[in-house]
């Protein structure tokens, strides 16, 4: 059978629940290379949301109503931990039956839903408060479309693979698929109760409420059939689900403060961040974001293992190890990979196994395997994890040949990019929207292309080179390395630096001629070290600056520069890992005031978020009273934006820890604007773990030890 188009009455929605809705109005729970997106109601409308297995759209449609009628919505919240979503609602004026009228506002129902184990599971509960018997109605329509993620984005595909009619069941309806790819795809959803009506895209369910007397329906949504749904079923996935997430939430150490509400953004973000980490075989990795990058992407989780590194660095090796065994070993045009270069991206779906897209392992990001490199040194620091870097050290010297192939191959020793097929991604830094990178004029440049923020991670990367190779005693590689990143670093002071503008330029085009744009990867270059004292001031000045401090974070691109739009997706709008990046870059260039500035504007956004930042927001200038504009397809959460917070916290304490040493320094520390006092416990460093309290008194901030008297660390301040 051809693909089938979905019944009618499966696409009959009114006008507005088809609008499109804000990301902050969404919902998500993840588990595994499982994710559920779905309304405050809990419905699933087959817009961006759905539950979705390995970039594949499984179920596109759950609808409830109660007698036809939508529930009226009371409240909608995923718990503290982020495992159960619960939505409460009430039923609007029921059909009478007989003589008997069930009035507005009298029956209670609580959805409650989680993911484990590759499956959904819901219990809708259902009270009576009301002082006689009444009927309550469900009604589901739904449908499985099996749609490939990148089908869900909006790409066309001139083919699709072949749809069977669903097979109804007794409890349920299955739906399956056969792709393109060779491969069978099935959802199956099943009820505890078998329905008075159900077809291929609907059921109905009759309960009859005594009054006060609760009564529960269980439902399942998973890739096979499976017992019938039971109340031991729902209770046993969820607390196996809660005990997975806790443990999750005990790796590494914990932030707490006297601020409450600062408290709920720091464990909203170790939650989001403690979601989004899936436990592969090579260990801990941070998928990118939901809905659209639930997956592997490399220089994301380099960043977010990156700024969580000082608190949790099990999250850093595991990235590491995973990027590791990925590597390229063949030259590819169409997955722009070449030896050594590190995974950009990788998909399971149907599109990317038929090679519709070339992302099933992806490497066109440029910067990725410079990051991979700078991330592994920066981890040798902080743990001293030597036999891990023996492990790992074969992919190290594997990526930094790939740099190395730049110094004979451009004129100049930068690294640079061009996508090897027109499949492939056109911009491939961390902007890799297709206008992101342009002239002053507003032309684009032609490649191979040089970006300034690739070249101070080519830097970071040589730097540590250079320091791991002198633990292993190879004096001759640690000088060629050093020779390296100095010439890096002189080639981006000759090359990138505008002397009218006191700032770097975005990029240097296939000709040499730079890229004269005001943009935020200027900042970059503070957070790895690379520009003289002089010009970090003059970058500092300019970021701190109208034109790019809008009030809720750092612009990516300034104000009065061409192509400058507030609602785009990278010129002009703010992504809160980047804001932070940038914090992180004034620290280390004596900025330390700056940062509980930028920290207090990201916090004061996440307020207005509930407590979660997006991957990115709008740019617009902050005005009293107003809060901070939503992008409207942002993921939430993400990764490296939840990890923000602590990379930023970081730099406002002065902390570091040599892992070399086993040493805890703390230089001129800061604390969060309105916070007095911080408390950091179970800080691994080396065998022990530390405990720290922060605490302010005339105007200084004091490092006192904690609980453990006997810590056998030593802390090292600077004032």
């Amino acid at each position: 059978m051809d693909d089938l188009a979905l019944a009618p009455e499966a696409h009959f929605e009114a006008a507005s629940e088809r609008e499109q809705r804000s990301p902050d109005r969404l919902f998500t729970l993840k588990e595994g290379d499982v994710f559920l997106v779905c309304d405050a109601s809990g419905d699933i409308h087959g817009v961006a949301d759905g539950l979705f297995h390995n970039d594949t759209r499984l179920l596109s449609r759950l609808i409830l109503r109660l007698d036809g009628s939508p529930p009226a919505l009371l409240s909608s919240a995923v718990g503290r931990d982020n495992v159960i979503f619960t939505a409460n609602a009430t039923n609007r004026p029921l059909t009478p039956i007989g003589a008997v009228t069930t009035p507005e506002g009298v029956v209670h129902l609580e959805r409650k839903r989680l993911v484990w184990d590759g499956r959904l599971y819901e219990r809708i509960r259902c009270v009576n408060y009301g002082d006689a018997p009444a009927t309550l109605p469900l009604d589901f329509s739904f449908d499985a479309d099996f749609k490939d993620m990148f089908e869900v984005r909006g790409q066309t595909r001139a083919q699709r693979g072949r749809r069977g009619a669903p097979t109804v069941l007794p409890n349920g309806v299955k739906f399956q698929y056969e792709g393109l790819d060779g491969a069978r795809r099935e959802c199956v959803i099943a009820f505890s109760e078998k329905p008075a009506h159900l077809d291929a895209h609907h059921a109905s369910v009759r309960l009859e409420l005594a009054p006060r007397a609760p009564k529960d329906l269980y439902l399942e949504v998973g890739p096979e059939e499976g017992p019938p749904p039971a109340a031991r079923r729902f209770r046993r996935a969820s607390l196996v689900a809660k005990a997975a997430m806790r443990r999750r939430l005990r790796r590494g150490g914990r932030v707490q403060t006297c601020g409450r509400l600062f408290n709920a953004w720091l464990d909203k973000s170790r939650a989001d961040l403690a979601l989004l980490t899936t436990d592969l075989p090579t260990g801990p990795y941070p998928y990118a974001g939901i809905p659209w990058f639930s997956t592997t992407f490399g220089r994301d989780a380099i960043i977010t293992a990156w700024q969580l590194l000082w608190l949790d660095p099990s999250l850093a090796k595991g990235v590491l190890a995973y990027l590791a065994h990925t590597q390229a070993e063949e030259h590819s045009s169409f997955r722009d990979a070449a030896p050594g270069k590190i995974l950009h991206e990788a998909r399971r779906g149907e599109m990317a196994a038929q090679g519709e897209v070339p992302f099933g392992r992806y490497y066109g990001g440029v910067d990725t395997t410079c990051l991979f490199v700078a991330l592994a040194a920066a981890y040798a620091e902080r743990t001293g994890d030597r036999p891990f870097l023996d492990q790992i050290w074969p992919a190290l010297l594997a990526a930094t040949e790939w740099m190395d192939s730049f110094a004979t191959s451009d004129p100049l020793g930068l690294i640079r990019y061009e996508r090897g097929a027109k499949t492939g991604l056109l911009n491939q830094g961390w902007k890799d929207s297709h206008d992101s990178i342009f002239h002053a004029d507003g032309r684009t440049p032609e490649g191979p292309i040089a970006l300034v923020e690739v070249q101070g991670y080519a830097y970071a990367a040589y730097c540590g080179m250079a320091r791991l190779a002198a633990t292993r005693f190879d004096r001759d590689r640690a000088e060629a390395w050093r020779r390296r990143a100095e010439q890096i670093r002189q080639a981006v002071e000759a090359r990138f630096w505008m002397p009218e503008l006191s700032y770097y330029g975005i990029a240097l085009d296939g000709e040499n001629a730079l890229c004269e744009v005001k943009a935020s990867n200027a900042g970059h270059l503070l957070f790895v070290g690379l520009p003289s004292p002089d010009r970090a001031q003059a970058v500092m000045r300019t970021l701190l600056g109208g034109g790019f401090a809008n009030g809720w974070g750092l612009r990516t691109l300034a104000s009065d520069q061409p192509r400058y739009n507030p609602m785009s997706y990278h010129n002009g709008s703010v992504w809160p890992h980047d804001t932070a990046l940038c914090a992180i870059g004034f620290r280390r260039y004596g900025g330390a005031d700056a940062v509980p500035r930028l920290l207090s504007a990201l916090f004061e956004a996440a307020v207005h978020f509930d407590m979660r930042l997006p991957e990115l927001f709008c740019g617009f200038p902050r005005h009293a009273g107003e809060p901070p504009v939503a992008y409207p397809v942002a993921c939430l959460p993400q990764a490296w934006a939840a990890a923000s917070v602590f990379g930023i916290l970081q730099a406002c304490l002065g902390l570091h820890v040599d892992g070399w040493r086993h040493e805890l320094h703390v230089r001129s520390p800061r604390l969060p604007w309105g916070i007095s006092e911080l408390r950091l416990e179970n800080l691994p460093v080396g065998e022990r773990r530390l405990d720290l309290v922060f605490c302010e008194a005339d105007g200084r901030v004091m490092v006192l030890p904690g609980r453990n008297e006997e810590q056998g660390v030593p802390l090292i301040t600077h004032t």
